[in-house]
């Protein structure tokens, strides 16, 4: 029985837009007066934390609305058939609806709340967010989602996933943002990198890389459909 690779997934915004998930600017309205940075980032939260729960409350509403695609679907796939794990720069949570099992978020999670004192107090939360809504320690609390300004606690893990992959998935993202766009440094030489996104960055890596300059929704089902094909 021939050995199975371990894949590893990045995905980025590309993925979640051909769900209708609007990105910031995509927003539109009274939101393009403001920065990304005056309502996602620590600062924010301490001058205008009503403005914060505005933001983060119409994106969880705009979830709610969406669906997983294609690609969401074709991974979750991959995943029933050979050692998937999937690490996202994305807040939603269209990768498990679609089935996914393996989900590592670097940014946080849309659909869920923490204590603003105590980061390990995190709740499941489906509606509005508003003040006074408070964790059983008391605190006030916030959206679980890293703002600009702060750690990124899942990058080691992500690190160490990253380094383990025999083939390494990068979906619908610009590799700009870090340190997520540093991941690709944990790579073992002999990975086999396919990037896929419409506007595909450069990347300088010394493994093997295919470019597939196609959205999600194009090129991650026949991708899927040929690593089973290949491995399965």
């Amino acid at each position: 029985m021939k050995k199975q690779p371990v894949i590893r997934v990045l995905t980025g915004a590309g993925i979640s837009k051909e769900s209708g998930i609007p990105t910031f600017r995509d927003l539109g309205g009274w939101w393009q007066q403001y920065r990304i940075e005056e309502v996602a980032s620590p600062q924010a939260w301490k001058n205008n934390p009503q403005l914060v729960l505005d933001f983060y409350n119409l994106r969880r509403r705009k979830l709610k609305e969406a669906q997983p695609n294609a690609a969401h679907y074709a991974l979750a796939d991959l995943e029933k058939h050979l050692p998937v794990h999937i690490i996202t720069q994305n807040i939603d949570d269209l990768h498990e609806r679609a089935g996914s099992k393996n989900v590592l978020h670097l940014h946080g999670e849309l659909m869920k709340v923490r204590s603003e004192k105590n980061p390990s107090l995190i709740y499941r939360w489906e509606d509005d967010l508003h003040l006074g809504d408070l964790a059983e320690d008391g605190a006030q609390l916030r959206p679980h989602v890293v703002w600009f300004g702060e750690p990124v606690p899942a990058i080691e893990e992500a690190a160490k996933l990253t380094s383990e992959a025999d083939i390494f998935l990068i979906i619908g993202t610009g590799m700009q943002v870090y340190p997520a766009a540093g991941l690709t440094a944990y790579l073992p030489p002999h990975a086999k990198v396919y990037y896929i996104d419409p506007n595909p960055a450069p990347l300088h890596l010394s493994q093997d890389l295919e470019i597939i300059p196609a959205t999600a929704v194009e090129a991650v089902p026949p991708l899927v459909e040929k690593l089973k094909r290949t491995y399965a």
